[in-house]
């Protein structure tokens, strides 16, 4: 189970990063996103932040659609 909360919330917390503008800005939506949803499912928060803002600033890397800098 805990393996599905993380597919989950970093599921979540990519898609949430993909609209802003910037890699940082992507970043830090990320590990917000990844924080409530890692809270919200029970899992710890600290590391659905770690795991979302490393999703949201290295999603332009990963080729997301979407996810450029403007």
């Amino acid at each position: 189970m805990p393996f599905r909360n993380f597919i989950l919330f970093s599921t979540f917390a990519l898609g949430l990063s993909g609209c802003l503008a910037s890699d940082t800005e992507r970043g830090l939506a990320g590990a917000a996103g990844g924080a409530v949803i890692a809270g919200a499912t029970g899992g710890h928060p600290l590391t659905g932040a770690v795991v979302g803002g490393a999703a949201g600033y290295f999603c332009r890397d990963l080729k997301v659609r979407g996810c450029r800098n403007n």
